[in-house]
């Protein structure tokens, strides 16, 4: 059969390798060291700043910090750089974006700062971007494909209702004022409203200046805020049925204010989740996704290499066991599992709140107050991640392959599975809500591959299935053990099946990862994906929690840098390069 994967029923030879030549793969066992191509850098007993975690967002900060001037180590515990923006080799041959596996939302201003194209991110944009399936009784069954063309998007939505198809552009339009409207106030930290009435005039003047980008964002949304506030504090669900009537595109747009979130299309205020993913941009065009080439473990390579070109260090298997304090309370510095003290002024943590607060300060220095918030925070976590190995292309009823087997257009797009309607999501959220896996869950199919063939053999592709719900502990406490992770994994291919039969016969190989997965080998709290849910209370002054939203903490001289920090999660590094800047100017100052 043409298209077939040549490794199939082998799995000896590999592919010749795409990573970037002088750094390691990441399936190098513990205990790999990393460090950049021909660096001989070796850990010093002090530095200016200490890193904890070499996430995307870690790397971005330190980054920014090296450029400043302060001589910058990072510590990451595992044996790969990126958190959960990796590559790595799960199935000899095949290269997946093991956790994280699209790109949009990294702020334009890291990429011109950093000149990551010149240290190598390449990214593959997407047109058309997403396609849903339909499973219904009729041959061949629809589809809806949406892309960058208004006009061939239109004549998709047309297939289901005129009315949407003419409303679909004002929509668009709408909903891009609210991201530029937005936009500016994720590049600074939230307002510091205790330090407004505080200080000398001049210094009062000056916190009033931080009230800026909220103002910007009033005024530019204007008379429309009324609307606007509704997008962010109504049900995505309800939104939707204002706009249009169509269940497929309702579904379809809906999966982007629930991915992620343990929330059902019906639940108050899932429009900003929405609002979160569509706000970034790949070229200059807003709201595209895209590929890096090479794997998301290519976009932490670029980063790293920016820190390391101006003189950071930047260590794997170097597992932070907690903050050192000085006599005053504040940090100065790290120790490492194996008893190594790093000294430093400033230590930024890329761990999530409750690893940083819970588990590296001594819970007696912290405030009560400040700790048990940390403890409430909302971590809990729908997804399941799943990575595939298969030997073809899924061929889909609505859309079947050509006889020669290569891709046709929608196979580079995220294919949403079990999308018929907002009913079906709302089934598979509350199925999980009473500790269930969904029978019929919410499946984001893609394959990369197919925009860039090195991450798999000849004839063979790599497919990320982004799954939800699944709960973090099942009902009756149970955990998940092996059986309850294959069984799960089994009905998603089931699901899958049904819209491209053959699917379940061309695998080859799977990774099966679960909350408690993502959490133990990520550090992921419950296994969210943005340490910690994308709700209204958890959100710019309440991030990580209400007075300390400005990456400081209760501990002088330790800051977040993570997702759990204001703007939140996603690939953005917003998080990572506010809090360079915000510990740089206490740096100038110590």
């Amino acid at each position: 059969m043409a298209g077939r994967c040549a490794l199939r029923g082998t799995l000896g030879p590999r592919c010749p390798s795409r990573w970037p030549q002088g750094w390691r793969l990441s399936l190098r066992p513990p205990g790999a060291r990393l460090a950049h191509a021909g660096a001989a850098a070796q850990l010093q007993q002090e530095y200016d700043a200490v890193v904890i975690g070499a996430g995307h967002n870690g790397l971005v900060a330190a980054a920014y910090l090296q450029r400043a001037g302060l001589r910058t180590a990072v510590l990451e515990r595992r044996h790969v750089l990126g958190g959960a923006a990796v590559t790595e080799e799960i199935v000899p041959g095949f290269k997946f974006s093991r956790a994280s596996y699209l790109l949009s939302l990294l702020r334009p201003q890291i990429y011109a700062d950093l000149e990551l194209q010149r240290h190598g991110l390449r990214v593959l944009p997407r047109d058309p971007y997403s396609f849903t399936p339909l499973l219904e009784d009729r041959s061949p069954p629809r589809s809806l494909l949406l892309g960058h063309d208004m006009a061939q998007t239109q004549q998709q939505i047309a297939q289901f209702s005129q009315k949407d198809a003419q409303a679909y552009p004002e929509y668009e339009a709408f909903m891009g004022r609210m991201v530029l409207a937005l936009d500016p106030l994720l590049d600074a930290p939230p307002v510091d409203t205790a330090a407004l009435g505080k200080g000398s005039l001049p210094q009062q003047l000056r916190n009033l200046q931080t009230l800026k980008p909220l103002l910007q964002a009033g005024l530019a949304l204007g008379r429309q805020l009324p609307h606007y506030y509704e997008v962010l504090t109504a049900p995505i669900s309800k939104i939707l049925d204002h706009w249009f009537e169509s269940e497929p595109l309702k579904a379809t747009l809906a999966t982007d204010a629930v991915i992620g979130a343990m929330a059902s299309p019906h639940t108050p205020g899932s429009g900003y989740v929405l609002l979160h993913h569509v706000m970034g941009e790949l070229e200059g065009r807003r709201g595209a996704w895209g590929y890096v080439a090479g794997g998301m473990g290519a976009l932490s390579y670029a980063i790293a290499q920016a820190a390391t070109a101006r003189g950071a260090h930047i260590f794997a298997d170097k597992a932070v066991c907690h903050v050192l304090l000085g006599r005053a309370g504040e940090a100065r510095g790290v120790v490492l599992q194996d008893g190594t003290e790093v000294r430093s002024k400033l230590v930024l943590s890329n761990a999530s709140p409750q690893i940083t607060f819970l588990e590296l300060i001594p819970q007696e220095q912290l405030p009560k107050d400040f700790v048990q918030r940390i403890r409430q925070l909302d971590t809990r976590s729908p997804v399941t991640k799943i990575n595939v190995a298969v030997d073809r292309l899924p061929s889909f009823l609505a859309a079947p392959n050509a006889h020669d087997g290569q891709a046709l257009p929608h196979h580079q797009c995220s294919i949403h599975l079990n999308c018929e309607g907002t009913q079906l999501l709302h089934q598979a959220f509350t199925e999980a809500a009473q500790g269930h896996p969904s029978s019929r869950p919410m499946i984001e199919l893609c394959i990369p591959s197919v925009l860039d063939p090195g991450l798999a053999p000849p004839g063979c592709h790599v497919v990320s299935l982004f799954t939800q719900y699944t709960p973090s502990v099942l009902a009756g406490g149970r955990c998940w053990d092996e059986q309850a992770r294959n069984a799960y994994a089994d009905t998603v291919f089931d699901c899958i099946e049904d819209y491209a039969p053959g699917f379940k016969a061309s695998v080859i190989g799977r990774d099966i990862l679960t909350p408690p997965d993502l959490e133990r080998i990520f550090g992921l709290p419950g296994g969210n994906i943005f340490h910690g849910g994308m709700s209204l209370d958890q959100l710019y002054f309440a991030r990580p929690v209400p007075s300390y939203s400005g990456y400081r903490s209760p501990i002088p001289g330790l800051y977040l840098c993570g997702s759990g920090a204001h703007p939140g999660g996603g690939v953005m590094g917003a998080a990572g390069r506010n809090a360079a800047q915000v510990a740089i100017k206490d740096f100038r100052h110590l």
